[in-house]
């Protein structure tokens, strides 16, 4: 079994590591007991015991031709009764808000909707709604991700367009949250996005993978004033399948990427700056141990910023 996380002094309430997602029977031996038969609330609690933090992705699925589909508040409150009080949930906004369209590829008898125009895109009423049924959260939810699909010109005119859109949209949101967007269309990351988002005190989402460029060159053009950063490490799709779906082994070493994400840390850290990592299975062949990789090349960062320094 895996140890719990020791974060590196500096890092400590600067720095929180976590995965997409948590139920995985294969991590087994890694956080969960072996011989138990998991329910989901209790893959979470035994989850808490290693992280303090989680990116949770299933409520972002919501957008179906037969209505907007949001989370139930008594599975919100199980979750946060799983975790301790220091434990902080980050979740993907519903994408019935940031869909332009429904999905081109639907299930065979949902074929007429492929690419039917959303006209729940930018609601700000689903947005409160879902906000309201994450209550029992309350001082465990840390930012709301907004995540948008690649917007070519047949969805988005021009950034421009975007941005107006989003002003409109944000003006009119819950204020006492923190909020962040993703976005995976690359031409997008400019001058007047990055503005726009310290201008309505939003934060970054960097994005490793999806064919989106370098995270630390996104981010050596970018100084948030949100007070956070939220990396996330995808992987491009289609994602490599381990045998069987098991995700218990390091399938591909991306070390180049993974000091990419310390380097950012390490600089946010410096300017007391907050910064959420989420590791996706996909991304190397196992999030847990990709988290001991990023914690271990934090703690040589630590080190060498310390000798540095001249403290001994």
């Amino acid at each position: 079994m895996m140890s719990k996380i020791n974060m590196p002094s500096g890092y400590k309430d600067l720095v929180r590591i976590g995965t997409s997602s948590w139920t995985y029977d294969s991590w087994k031996d890694l956080i969960y007991q072996p011989s138990k038969k998991y329910k989901t609330h209790e893959y979470l609690a035994d989850y808490s015991k290693y992280y303090n933090t989680v990116e949770v992705d299933q409520w972002f699925w919501s957008l179906f031709p037969i209505g907007i589909k949001l989370p139930k508040t008594e599975v919100v409150k199980s979750y946060a009764d799983s975790i301790p009080d220091d434990f902080i949930f980050t979740l993907k906004a519903p994408n019935s808000i940031t869909l332009t369209n429904f999905y081109a590829k639907q299930p065979a008898n949902q074929i007429k909707f492929s690419n039917k125009p959303n006209e729940h895109f930018l609601e700000t009423g689903i947005l409160k709604e879902f906000l309201k049924r994450l209550e029992p959260m309350a001082g465990k939810l840390g930012p709301v991700m907004f995540q948008f699909e690649y917007l070519n010109k047949n969805k988005m005119s021009s950034l421009d367009e975007f941005i107006d859109r989003l002003k409109k949209f944000f003006a009119d949101i819950p204020r006492g949250f923190e909020y962040a967007i993703e976005l995976r269309n690359p031409n997008f990351l400019r001058s007047p996005f990055f503005e726009f988002l310290n201008d309505c005190r939003l934060g970054l989402v960097l994005v490793d993978g999806h064919f989106m460029p370098p995270i630390e060159q996104v981010a050596d053009n970018f100084q948030t004033q949100a007070g956070f950063t939220i990396i996330r490490l995808q992987g491009n799709a289609p994602y490599e399948k381990s045998e069987k779906d098991v995700w218990n082994g390091k399938l591909e070493a991306k070390d180049n990427k993974l000091e990419s994400a310390v380097k950012i840390a390490a600089k946010n850290a410096k300017r007391g700056v907050r910064t959420y990592i989420y590791v996706k299975n996909q991304y190397e062949g196992c999030g847990p141990i990709t988290i001991e990789r990023i914690v271990e090349k934090l703690r040589t960062a630590n080190v060498k910023t310390a000798v540095t320094s001249g403290v001994h």
